[in-house]
């Protein structure tokens, strides 16, 4: 079937391409769940809820998601600094673009999901913000 070997070419290139993208919000909401010390079960699910709605994420398997959030995760469980470099190189392949702005988003949605988006968790948003050179009060920050 041409269409459905069409469709999964499609699908396999958006997963290419999108690639650093997953990275990037992947990394940055562990890092906004984290930021209070714990990461609340309501903020993993609206990691989730948003990858599986995403035009260009959605072709991800749940699993390699899963492992992508939890090796940060641990990361910072080892060394918050280390970790939160880390977070900043793969978030910053994105400082000038447009993608820029939803990894922003998705961090201020994660933050907010368990009903109180802290100033701990905006904080680390903010940082983000400026190391992407984006203004933090476009983001309600």
């Amino acid at each position: 079937n041409i269409i459905a070997t069409r469709e999964t070419l499609n699908a396999e290139i958006v997963k290419f391409k999108s690639k650093d993208l997953l990275e990037a919000i992947v990394a940055s909401s562990a890092m906004v769940a984290y930021a209070d010390g714990s990461v609340s079960s309501e903020e993993k699910q609206k990691l989730m809820g948003y990858l599986r709605t995403s035009d260009q994420l959605k072709h991800f398997d749940q699993n390699v998601v899963i492992k992508i959030f939890q090796k940060y995760v641990e990361k910072y469980e080892f060394d918050s600094s280390i970790a939160t470099g880390e977070v900043m190189t793969a978030v910053t392949k994105f400082k000038g673009k447009p993608q820029a702005q939803l990894v922003v988003r998705v961090c201020c949605a994660i933050g907010a999901s368990d009903g109180d988006f802290d100033q701990t968790e905006k904080s680390v948003v903010r940082r983000m913000c400026t190391e992407l050179e984006l203004d933090p009060t476009a983001f309600g920050l």
